[in-house]
Formats: structure tokens, C-alpha cells, sequence
């Protein structure tokens, strides 16, 4: 179990470790001589000592697909994916570029639509969104930022281009990983950070607590704040309550909540009524207010939404900030960058087909074989065709959704998603991976060094989400080597 820079088997893509048999990329070759310094037992040892502080620590994500809700350890491993901070740098800067725009383009929809009466953007993608949310028209959230917290999903393909591959812009999930990856490499392996000038990653929860803060409608007061969770049987939990804690918030669900007749939020407590200022909600859409949107919602709060609307409770992110969380508007971002922000984009998107388009639909159904098609709205890697690995069956049942519902798909090309050296039982092999960074947004941005790098453990697999199989790993923004 070792990185043999020389046998490292490389499967004919952009290799994030070596650019040739043998020859490490820049800032890798301390990576390849620290692990193929370690001797197999010590590695498996250090392997399985991680294995039992995640059991200890309880991070677990739920897998829905099994019967029972089943709670899984978080698969982690061990050898981090490096990122030179030079290339980091161009990164960030269209990550915040998108954002902004992103931000912008949602403030438009809900107010006076410009991009669409300057035919930018199709009235009928707005038209037929599923997350376009009619209450939400004419509100004004403090600083015009709807999406506060962003998870963007990056991919790199064979010759090295970062694409993004998508917005998560509702609830993103997966920030809490990324901090817990850290802390198990820096007990894990101390002497490899002491090879790397590595990026800290750890003052994520004081920036989204200091976010969160800036949407206080009290100010001159320390503002209260509570992390709104479905509860114990959502898959995410363990970073709720994880942030909750981290943030020194309260973590409450839908009932311990009331919304009084001044308008005002209050936490129920042994105490009486607290009220709150801002809530971060790990809530959808359609559950946070069951006056406003699903009446037999018990998740939500009766008449957050009017509090918020009156301004008396900042909501993060806000409330109809989805509609630009589908994968078809995105197919409209690099437009809404250069209409609104009057700039090129610095990150491009990954070339996508619109099934709504006649002709593009004509080219998806003819090439299904050879596209990744995905619905506009699901997440987690659920609901998708993988061309290349898919059967005639998939492919004739995916036919007939498209061409029953075509604004509802788009297709892309099947990426050759970069891959870098991963613990596979009983060696160390290439596996392809993505990258999400998160972006918070309120008076002012900040991008995390790096992001969660989620890590497709079967061989050959494109699928890197947990739920599918996927694993993670910490990912190493260096400036150098020390």
C-alpha cells in the first residue's frame, strides 16, 4: 500500500498526482515520497485508527434507499488531494464572481425581471420552475443576497480544465465533512503537514457565524441564532447539530418555534419565549411555513415567512433562492454573469443541451449512450443517466421521461473527471473525484481553501455522492512546501 510513483497506475486521464509514469506534478512530490516512506502495516494501522475516531465521533450520513433509513460511517480516506494555491486563487475569484451574479439574477426575478424583459433569460424556464416561489415576490432580504451559503460543485476534466458542474444554492449540505476531514488528517499524519504550507480551513464556522450575524434585524446586540433542522432522521444531522454546536447556536426544530402577533420569532424555552434573529434553516422550501406553502407541513414555523418578509428574522439562505438552484438555469449563468456584472466569466460551465430546445433534444435522445442526462430539480445523483454505463432499458425508459417532460432534462458530455490516488483495500489506485467549495455572501464573501472532495470508490465509477458509494477526502490548498 504504497505510492510507487513509478507502478502508480494511471488510467489515461488528467492524473492529479503525476503527469507521467514517474513524474509527480508540482507539489506532489512530497506526497509520493512521504507514503511510499510509510511501510504497509504502519498505513493500514493509521487507516484503521481513523476508522474508529469517526465511529467514535458519530459522523454518519443516512442512506434513504435501504430500508430503515440505515446511518452509515462516514467513508473517508486517507492520502489528501493537493491544490496549488496559485491555481486556487483563479478559483476563488469566479466562485464569488458566480455568486454574486447568482444573487443578482434572484433579487431580479423577484422584483422587476429585467433579464427576462431584456431576453436574456426564457420566460418559460421561470414560467415551468418548480422552485420559483410566488410569496417570495417584492421581498427585500438585507444586502440583496438571497443565497447566503453556496456549495458549487467543480470537476476537472482530462486536460486539466475546472469546470463547474453545478450550483447547490437550497440547503447545501457537506461543510461539516470537509472541517472533520481536516482534524482526522492532522491527527493522523502531523509529520505530512509539516512537509506542506497548507491553507487552514478551520475559521469556516466563525465566518458563517459572522454572516449570519450581518442579518441581524437587531443591531447593537449580540444576535441570537438557532440552526432549523427536519430532526434526527434527516441525512444531514450530524452537521446540523455539528454546526450548531461549532457556531454556539441554538438547534431547534419546526415546534420549538412561534411566531407572535408583533411579527417576531420566538424559541420556546424552560425560561419562557426567546426571540431570534436569524435562522439558518436546513429546512426546504415548501416545509419552513406551512401558512405560506405545504398546510401539512410539521416541520416548519406558522408565519416565518410573514416575519420575514416584515424583516423582523433573517433567514439563511433565503427563502426562494432555489430558483436558481436547476440545472437548467444554470445552463444560463455565464450570461448572467456578463449581463449583470458586465464581466467574462472566469469559471466555465460544463457544455450542456437543454431538452426544452427542439434540437438539442433531437441530438440528447439520439446520443443517450454517450451523455450524462439529469433532471432539473434532483439532488445527491439521484434520477440521472450515465450514458456509457447505462443499459438499453435505462436508456429507452429515459426516452420516453424526456420526451414527456423535456424542460425538466439537460444533458452534458460524459467529463473524463481527473482522478488522484486513493486507498482501495489493499493498494493505493487512481479514483475520480469532484470538488465542492462553499461560498457565504452577505455584506462581504469568503470561499473556504478548498472544499469537500468527494471521491467515487468504485473503480470506474463517475458517481461520487455518498449516498451512491462515494467516499471523501481533505483536500490541501498548499502555498508551498516547507
Amino acid at each position: 500500500m504504497k505510492i510507487d510513483c513509478g507502478h502508480y497506475p494511471l488510467m489515461g486521464g488528467f492524473d492529479e498526482l503525476l503527469e507521467a509514469p514517474g513524474k509527480p506534478r508540482s507539489g506532489a512530490g512530497e506526497l509520493c515520497d512521504f507514503f511510499a516512506g510509510l511501510a504497509p502495516e504502519e498505513l493500514e494501522a493509521r487507516h484503521r485508527a481513523v476508522d474508529a475516531a469517526i465511529m467514535a465521533a458519530g459522523i454518519t450520513f443516512t442512506v434513504y434507499s435501504e430500508a430503515g433509513n440505515i446511518d452509515r460511517t462516514w467513508p473517508f480516506d486517507v492520502v489528501p488531494r493537493i491544490i496549488e494555491k496559485a491555481e486556487w486563487d483563479r478559483i476563488e475569484a469566479g466562485l464569488k464572481q458566480r455568486l454574486a451574479a447568482l444573487n443578482r439574477f434572484i433579487d431580479d426575478i423577484y422584483h422587476d425581471r429585467n433579464i427576462i424583459r431584456d431576453g436574456v433569460f426564457p420566460a418559460e424556464v421561470l414560467a415551468d420552475s418548480k422552485n420559483f416561489r410566488a410569496a417570495c415576490v417584492g421581498a427585500n432580504p438585507p444586502f440583496g443576497v438571497w443565497a447566503h451559503i453556496c456549495g458549487t460543485d467543480l470537476v476537472r476534466d482530462g486536460d486539466g480544465t475546472v469546470y463547474v458542474l453545478e450550483d447547490n444554492l437550497r440547503v447545501p449540505s457537506g461543510v461539516s465533512y470537509m472541517l472533520e476531514n481536516r482534524q482526522l488528517m492532522k491527527r493522523l499524519f502531523p509529520e505530512l503537514f509539516a512537509r506542506y504550507d497548507v491553507l487552514p480551513v478551520d475559521d469556516y464556522t466563525a465566518q458563517l457565524y459572522d454572516m449570519l450575524a450581518a442579518l441581524s434585524p437587531r443591531e447593537g446586540e449580540r444576535p441570537e441564532i438557532a440552526v432549523l433542522t427536519p430532526g434526527i432522521y434527516n441525512s444531514a444531522y450530524f452537521e446540523h447539530s455539528y454546526l450548531a454546536q461549532q457556531m454556539g447556536a441554538h438547534l431547534v426544530e419546526g415546534p420549538d418555534l412561534v411566531v407572535l402577533d408583533d411579527d417576531c420569532v420566538y424559541m420556546k424555552t424552560i425560561e419562557g419565549l426567546t426571540r431570534l434573529d436569524v435562522i439558518y434553516r436546513r429546512v426546504d422550501d415548501e416545509f419552513i411555513d406551512p401558512e405560506a406553502f405545504r398546510a401539512d407541513s410539521v416541520l416548519g414555523v406558522p408565519g416565518l415567512m410573514r416575519a420575514w418578509k416584515q424583516g423582523k428574522v433573517g433567514i439563511a439562505n433565503a427563502p426562494g433562492s432555489g430558483v436558481a438552484d436547476d440545472k437548467v438555469v444554470y445552463a444560463y449563468v455565464p450570461q448572467m454573469i456578463r449581463y449583470y456584472l458586465d464581466e467574462a466569466p472566469i469559471l466555465p460551465n460544463v457544455p450542456s443541451y437543454l431538452c426544452m430546445h427542439e434540437a438539442d433534444c433531437e441530438y440528447v435522445l439520439a446520443n443517450l449512450d454517450k451523455l450524462v442526462v439529469k433532471p432539473a430539480n434532483e439532488s445527491g445523483g439521484y434520477g440521472m443517466l450515465v450514458g456509457p454505463k447505462s443499459t438499453p432499458d435505462e436508456r429507452a425508459r429515459f426516452a420516453e421521461l424526456i420526451r414527456a417532460n423535456p424542460r425538466n432534462y439537460m444533458a452534458q458530455p460524459t467529463l473524463s473527471l481527473s482522478t488522484v490516488p486513493t486507498l482501495c483495500e489493499d493498494a493505493i489506485e487512481p479514483r475520480h473525484v469532484d470538488l465542492r467549495p462553499f461560498i457565504l455572501q452577505s455584506k462581504d464573501f469568503y470561499v473556504t481553501h478548498g472544499g469537500l472532495t468527494r471521491v467515487a470508490l468504485r473503480r470506474g465509477s463517475l458517481v461520487v455522492n455518498s449516498s451512491q458509494g462515494g467516499g471523501s477526502k481533505d483536500t490541501w490548498i498548499v502555498q508551498g512546501v516547507c
